[in-house]
This record gives C-alpha cells, sequence and structure tokens, in this order.
C-alpha cells in the first residue's frame, strides 16, 4: 500500500512543476483529483510544531504574525536506512542534510515568489524529506488561518488566506487535519469554524488537540478528545509539543516524544485514552487513512485521466501544431499544410469527397441541353439560304451543287456552338473554384494560419484562371477545326441532285425554287446535328484534359515556385497566427505532459484490493 502514496506523491510534483495547482483556470485540473491532506489551523495553534514533531525534525520557519506564506506540499518518505535528508522540487540536484537549511530554503523560496512584502501566494512549495523515522505521508501545510492583518500587510489578506484554505479544503478529495489548542474553546477555534463550512458532517476531517497540557488546572480536554464537545467522524487525537523553552533549547525530537507518551501514560484523565494519543500515533493514522482514500479513488482517477488526455489531443488537433523557428522549418511547414490542402481538393474530384460529380452533370446534363437549345431558324431560314447561295455563286450559276453556299451556310450554323462550348468550360472553372473553397474548409492547418490561406486561395484560383483560358482556347479551336474543314463522306452519301440549278435565263432572283432550298436547309441541319453529337463528346474531353486533370496535377506549382523565391520574413508572415492560440497550444502541451505521465505512473503501480 505504501506505493500508492508514493504514486501521488510523484503526480503532485508533476503538477506543481507543470503548472497544475489546482487553481480555478480553463484548463483541466488532476490536482484538484487527488486526495491529500490539508493542514488547518489557526496562527498559533501549533500547526508548525504538529508538523516538525511528525517529521521530527526542525524544519519550518517560525517567527510572529503569518509565517507560511505558500501552502507547503509535505511528502514524507521512509527508507531503510541511511542519513535523513531533504530535496525540494525547485532544486532537484541538491540534497539537503541540515535542516537549518531547509527552513532558510523554505523562507527564500517564499520571498522569490512574494517578494519581501508578507504577502501570500498560492504556488505550492514541494519538499520532500527521507528518512527511517517517518511513515510515507503528504501533508499540505496551509497558511495560519488569523484575524488581524500585522503591519505590512494589506487589509484584505485576511480574507485572502481564508479563500485560498478554502479552496483547499473545499474539495472532496481533500482529507482535512484540523489543529485546535487545547487551552481555547473549541466553538472559536478557527480550523473547526472553516473545516465545519466545507465539511458539515465532519466526514473528511481529523481534529487534531494540541497544548493539551498547557491548559488551566483543574481543566482537561477528554470531554474533547472522546468527541462529546463536536464529534466527529474519526477519533480526535490530542498531541503535546515541545514548548518554546524546548524549542530555545534545542530539545530532539526524540526525547520530546518520549515526554509526550509519558504525559498521557501518567496524567490520570488520560490513561485510558494513551493508546490513540500523541503525534506518532497521528503520522500512522493519517498514513493508513491517506493510503485507503487513494486507493478507492484510483479508478476514478484512471478514468479521468484518460478522458482528459482525449480531451487534450483533440484540441490540440484542432490547434494544430506548433511553427517551426527556421526558415527550412517554415517553408517544409507551409509545403505540408499545401500538401494537405492539395490532397482533400484530388479527393473531391475523385469522389472520395462530394462536389467532384457535379461536373460531369455539367457535362452529361448543361452541355447536351445548351446543344438543344440552340436556334438554327435565322440561320436556316428560307431567305438567309436564297441569300447566301445566290451570292456564293457570285456572277455565274453553279454547275451541280452551290458547294459554296452550303459551306456558309454550315459556317454560320457552327458558330453558335461557340456559345455552349465557352459555357461549358465557365460551368466547370465555377465548380474548380468551388472546390477550392470547400478544400480550404476542409483543411484544419489553414484554419490555423490566416495569412497562408488566403495565399493558397488567391494561388489556387489564379491557377484556375489560367487553366480557364486554357481551355477556353482549345475548346474553341475545335469548334473552329469543324468549321475549317467539313465532313466529306456526309455529302457523298446524300443522293445526288439532277436538276441543274434551274434556267440560267431567268434572273438571278428566281434560280431556285423553295423546295430546293428547303432541301439545303434540311442537309445543313443534319450535318449541324451530327457536328453537335460529335461537339457534345469532345468538349468535355478538352474541358477535362485542360481544367480537371492540370487541376489534379499542378494546382500549386506556381505558388509553390514563388515560395521558394520568399525571405524567411515574408515566410513567417504566412505562418502568423493568433498569439492567445500560441499560448493555449502552449499550456495544452504542458497539461497532455502531465496527464500522460500520470497515467504511466498509475499503470506501473500494483496495488492489492
Amino acid at each position: 500500500m505504501e506505493n500508492l502514496i508514493s504514486l501521488v506523491n510523484k503526480i503532485q510534483r508533476a503538477c506543481t512543476a507543470l503548472g497544475d495547482h489546482g487553481e480555478a483556470s480553463a484548463l483541466p485540473t488532476l490536482w484538484d483529483s487527488l486526495p491529500a491532506i490539508a493542514v488547518v489551523g489557526g496562527q498559533s495553534s501549533g500547526k508548525s510544531s504538529v508538523l516538525e514533531s511528525i517529521v521530527g525534525k526542525d524544519f519550518l520557519p517560525r517567527g510572529s504574525g503569518i509565517v507560511t506564506r505558500r501552502p507547503l506540499v509535505l511528502q514524507l518518505h521512509k527508507i531503510d536506512e541511511g542519513r535523513e535528508y531533504a530535496e525540494f522540487l525547485h532544486l532537484p540536484r541538491r540534497r539537503f542534510t541540515d535542516f537549518a537549511a531547509v527552513r532558510k530554503e523554505i523562507q527564500d523560496e517564499t520571498d522569490r515568489e512574494t517578494g519581501r512584502t508578507k504577502q501570500i501566494s498560492s504556488v505550492p512549495i514541494h519538499l520532500s524529506i527521507y528518512s527511517p523515522y517517518v511513515v510515507n505521508l503528504t501533508l499540505i501545510d496551509l497558511p495560519g488561518l488569523t484575524k488581524v492583518a500585522v503591519e505590512g500587510q494589506p487589509d484584505g489578506i485576511v480574507q485572502d488566506i481564508e479563500n485560498m484554505v478554502r479552496s483547499y479544503i473545499e474539495k472532496p478529495n481533500c482529507i482535512i487535519l484540523a489543529i485546535s489548542p487545547a487551552n481555547q474553546d473549541l466553538a472559536t477555534s478557527d480550523a473547526i469554524r472553516i473545516s465545519r463550512e466545507v465539511d458539515p458532517t465532519g466526514e473528511r476531517t481529523l481534529g487534531v488537540l494540541t497544548k493539551i497540557d498547557l491548559m488551566d488546572k483543574g481543566t482537561d480536554a477528554v470531554e474533547m478528545l472522546e468527541g462529546r464537545a463536536y464529534r466527529l467522524k474519526f477519533p480526535w487525537i490530542g498531541v503535546v509539543n515541545r514548548s518554546q523553552a524546548d524549542i530555545n533549547k534545542n530539545v530532539d525530537m526524540i526525547a520530546a516524544r518520549r515526554r509526550e507518551r509519558e504525559y498521557f501514560a501518567n496524567t490520570p484523565e488520560y490513561k485510558h485514552l494513551a493508546h490513540r494519543m500523541g503525534s506518532e500515533h497521528l503520522a500512522k493514522v493519517l498514513s493508513k487513512h491517506l493510503e485507503t482514500v487513494i486507493k478507492s479513488r484510483i479508478p476514478g482517477i484512471q478514468s479521468l485521466i484518460s478522458k482528459t488526455i482525449a480531451e487534450l489531443e483533440a484540441e490540440l488537433s484542432r490547434l494544430g501544431k506548433p511553427i517551426a523557428a527556421d526558415a527550412g522549418g517554415k517553408l517544409y511547414t507551409i509545403m505540408e499544410i499545401c500538401r494537405l490542402f492539395d490532397q482533400i481538393y484530388k479527393e473531391h474530384l475523385d469522389g472520395v469527397r462530394p462536389g467532384g460529380d457535379k461536373i460531369y452533370y455539367v457535362f452529361d446534363n448543361q452541355l447536351p441541353a445548351a446543344l438543344k437549345r440552340l436556334q438554327f431558324d435565322k440561320q436556316l431560314s428560307m431567305e438567309n439560304i436564297r441569300k447566301l447561295i445566290t451570292e456564293a455563286d457570285g456572277y455565274q450559276p453553279h454547275l451541280i451543287a452551290p458547294e459554296q453556299g452550303y459551306r456558309r451556310l454550315i459556317e454560320s450554323s457552327l458558330v453558335t456552338i461557340r456559345g455552349p462550348a465557352e459555357a461549358a468550360v465557365d460551368a466547370v472553372h465555377s465548380l474548380l473554384k468551388d472546390l477550392v473553397h470547400k478544400a480550404i474548409k476542409e483543411t484544419p492547418e489553414l484554419k490555423q494560419y490566416p495569412a497562408l490561406r488566403v495565399e493558397v486561395g488567391n494561388a489556387a484560383i489564379e491557377s484556375l484562371e489560367r487553366m480557364r483560358e486554357q481551355s477556353k482556347k482549345a475548346t474553341l479551336q475545335l469548334v473552329d477545326m469543324e468549321c475549317s474543314y467539313l465532313t466529306v463522306d456526309f455529302f457523298r452519301k446524300l443522293p445526288q441532285d439532277v436538276e441543274k440549278g434551274g434556267n440560267p435565263s431567268h434572273s438571278i432572283f428566281d434560280r431556285y425554287n423553295d423546295t430546293y432550298l428547303r432541301r439545303i436547309g434540311t442537309t445543313v441541319l443534319s450535318y449541324v446535328n451530327l457536328v453537335c453529337a460529335s461537339l457534345r463528346n469532345s468538349i468535355p474531353k478538352s474541358v477535362v484534359y485542360c481544367q480537371v486533370r492540370e487541376a489534379k496535377r499542378s494546382l500549386l506549382d506556381h505558388f509553390f515556385t514563388e515560395l521558394g523565391k520568399l525571405e524567411q520574413k515574408r515566410l513567417s508572415s504566412l505562418l502568423n497566427e493568433d498569439p492567445a492560440v500560441m499560448e493555449r497550444r502552449s499550456a495544452l502541451a504542458k497539461r497532455l505532459e502531465l496527464y500522460r505521465s500520470a497515467q504511466a505512473e498509475i499503470d506501473t503501480v500494483a496495488w492489492s484490493k
């Protein structure tokens, strides 16, 4: 069971090292979930003497006024043999064997945090003491409760101390060690008053009576020690500390403990209670009780740690990775983010993510519908056919068929296909732009860097614009090619015209009758429809080749080329992010390190049920 206390000791030290003091903050706290014993008492209640008696060493600062101005997390480690020594968390490689030096370091470390203004701080000092003469135990010594501020302290310090003490003892995992002097009325005890406020049933409170030997003659503490004056769940424990004269004479703890045992054994009023009195008994009770509480809390702590690790990892993932310091690292970070964006963009086009299917809709529905909607009535009206046919003959009538007239009618009709062809290019361009915006939103890393997000978006759109121009040029060339060279086989398969086209002696305007011109119109329309059917298949190929394929292959190529030319200052500006985000990420990373460390520590400890 002793390794359970050691486990909590390690986690508490890790908490302090990584900034988790159990204070209210925007970060999850592990400190609050750890069972601990908080030592509470008024000034001059004998609190320091009780702690020194448990340890068996003089090591706490003494003096008038508020001496303890920071919480002291005192971790006792029982060793089999060897010299006693102490270690501070803030001085990890230094061992103290002189406990007078320990006292001085507590004072100095307090002043480093609070200055010499007698202010208080909630940041704890961690002190570990290793000795063959102690039990495994962890205590948190809190500033003594007071009613009046001393000279040099602000008036609010009385309330500040009470608030700090309450912040520790109101937590359900805190065991309260309430120190009260027996030579004062329990009704006026600061420790009992504040303990009763946070633990009205006394379930978490262990009461200690000090200065029993200093009570007025004719009075005793039996009623209090037997729990009749104020009942708690656990029996009261009385202790007899060294007097100030003993301290001044440097009476050692071994002698003091012996005198304490003799006092309870030889005083008639306390003989029947002697077996559960004294600082040695107190230390054993506290150690056993702390072990029991820790054991009962371990499953809950494990569950809390696992849940919090998942939450911290999820938030860190949302915030993104920290920025590299050097130019190469920044360039690599930008390239990696761009690669992720490019991959998401390709997934949209390839159907892994939604959006790419809309491009097929352009080819399968919008383009055919636009071609069907083309009206050739104007080009193939009887008036226009007659005009173009007669104009094409010039001063001589055609001999077999009006070839030049056919060509002019076909070309004037085919030119109208440029509109649907351009519309298909623009429609696909619009969809590709929409997918850029979608891919940017779906790239978490780009949310982290607003400047880079804008640059990547602009670069992608510029690339798509260049691709659109190339695609429009290639697609319109397909239409122009159909105009520049007609499919001969189509006309060869037509039935040959046996008429010569009218009587040459007639006027040029009477040269062709309506039936003949109507047949020319029908022939031209059939050919134009043939071309439309062909372009319906070839335009999508051109658009995909020039736009979709290129977008997949080289959307950010130009951006990458320009990126390599940028100076470090410009690269840094692309990776600027909100300072609050950077601070939050750093704090979360430290807290995650704490929880993972705690999880590893708990996993290595085996305890009996």
